[in-house]
């Protein structure tokens, strides 16, 4: 099941969106939707890239509670 740890895990790393966009490669306006719930459906290539930009897996960031 799909869960999404995305800004709480950010946050804990000390990060703002624009850096952690900067880092990933992935928009700073599709992290926020990601975060607040509105997109719940990101490819696996947006999850690597977040995953490696956070140092997390994805397992970690999007699936577990």
């Amino acid at each position: 099941m799909y869960y999404n740890k995305l800004k709480s895990i950010r946050k804990e790393k000390g990060m703002t969106l624009e850096e952690l966009s900067r880092k990933s490669k992935v928009s700073s306006g599709y992290l926020c939707h990601l975060e607040n719930g509105s997109r719940t459906n990101p490819s696996i290539e947006v999850m690597e890239k977040i995953s490696k930009a956070l140092n997390k897996t994805i397992f970690e960031i999007f699936f577990n509670k």
